[in-house]
């Protein structure tokens, strides 16, 4: 009786061991954890991050490469005299990138998900190595994309209002009649003698 308890526990053991491996397996899946990946660090520094958060995927020429480790605030130095904003990112060791590319904080999808892309430059022979940074190009702010359309939108009624009132070139050319009229006599009369239009090109030669 007491082996066969002994056995009934060690199988028992067995199977809550193993369930935990698989546990601690799941959870380091979910929380994206690079224990048994290679990989580096590399820094991007912005003026703007337009709201990207740490876990953050980062992309290499359209494919997922690393995620974004950590964001570190920079007081404005006597130099730059702007803030700026340092990102940690992980990187998968066989990734290199030229120190020419260019990083941008970019949306995906519909729901406005941030995330760093980076499309590679053409200098390989120079690639950024661990910790190094690459200043990134800074996303416009969406309070200015507000202020260039309703900018656009104010020129476009006064563009329009200048239609309406017959003012400037294309104004005349709408509303004037009188311009319709010369360009339909200058027409019939050319229909009437097309020999005119040759003999006004030989005068202008000479």
């Amino acid at each position: 009786m007491i082996f066969g308890k002994t056995k009934m526990e060690l199988k028992v053991g067995i199977f809550v061991f193993l369930g935990l491996v698989i546990l601690f397996v799941f959870i380091l899946s979910i929380g994206s954890f690079k224990t048994w990946t290679s990989g580096y660090h590399v820094n991007f520094i912005f003026t703007f991050v337009n709201g990207i958060k740490v876990g953050a995927p980062v992309r290499f020429a359209g494919v997922d490469v690393g995620e974004v480790k950590g964001l570190e605030f920079m007081p404005a130095d006597r130099k730059s005299q702007k803030n700026k904003i340092r990102i940690d990112c992980w990187l998968k060791r066989e990734i290199k990138i030229p120190v020419d590319s260019t990083v941008w904080v970019n949306t995906l999808g519909l729901l406005g998900e941030k995330y760093i892309e980076i499309i590679p430059g053409q200098n390989y022979g120079k690639c950024l190595a661990e910790n190094e940074s690459l200043i990134g190009q800074d996303p416009l702010p969406m309070h200015e994309v507000t202020v260039k359309l309703k900018q656009i939108a104010e020129d476009l009624e006064v563009n329009l209002g200048r239609l309406k009132n017959k003012e400037g070139t294309i104004g005349k050319l709408l509303y004037d009649d009188a311009i319709y009229k010369e360009v339909e006599t200058m027409i019939s009369d050319l229909r009437r003698n097309p020999w005119k239009l040759f003999w006004k090109t030989k005068e202008k030669k000479q």
